[in-house]
């Protein structure tokens, strides 16, 4: 569903709000958020209600409920063994999926091609999330612009700086060398990767 900035912001205040006190905002929680006043966050939150987004209990402070799956958490119901096998527990804990793909700050996805990071996991197909960003960390996993023949090349790797000015671009596949480089572009850094099964 897709919602102005302001619904963005009132969303996801609400659900962080949920996360980190266990109950709804006030209204005038909501107003002193944004800087508004109680009437217009009622009418803010009326929108978000008629949208589908919110449901509210009639007469019942701090009733807000988030309908909409993508502001909601979802529940990780306990752990499973990848190795041998252990004891089936349900422990039901909320997780916020906005904390592993978050909507501020400047990222956006880009789809896999190639098994250059698949010792880190990144396989072909995969869709990573990517925050765009110039200023790497060595070890880092970037998304690197590579100078060619008036065609640009881009490429999904290890970041590392080496003595002489020299970055080493390396991939996570044993079967290929690392790229050397005096020139490159940093168009962002790997913050996550989604598979779809």
């Amino acid at each position: 569903m897709a919602y102005t900035e302001k619904q963005r912001n009132l969303l996801e205040f609400v659900a962080r709000y949920q996360r980190e006190h266990g109950i709804s905002p006030t209204l005038e929680e909501i107003g002193d958020e944004f800087g508004i006043s109680r009437v217009t966050a009622f009418q803010h939150v009326s929108a978000l209600k008629k949208r589908g987004a919110l449901a509210q209990r009639p007469r019942e402070a701090r009733s807000l409920e988030i309908l909409d799956p993508a502001f909601r958490p979802m529940q990780v119901l306990g752990t499973i063994a990848a190795g041998g096998p252990i004891e089936a527990v349900e422990a039901p804990a909320p997780m916020d999926l906005q904390e592993f793909f978050p909507t501020r700050g400047d990222f956006y996805m880009l789809q896999v091609r190639g098994d250059s990071m698949i010792e880190d996991h990144i396989e072909d197909g995969d869709y990573v999330l990517v925050e765009r960003r110039t200023d790497p960390r060595d070890g880092d996993t970037v998304v690197a612009i590579l100078p060619g023949d008036g065609v640009e090349e881009t490429t999904l790797k290890r970041f590392y700086r080496e003595p002489g000015g020299v970055v080493r671009l390396e991939p996570r596949n044993a079967r290929l060398q690392p790229i050397r480089v005096r020139e490159v572009e940093i168009r962002g850094v790997v913050k996550g990767v989604l598979r779809k099964y």
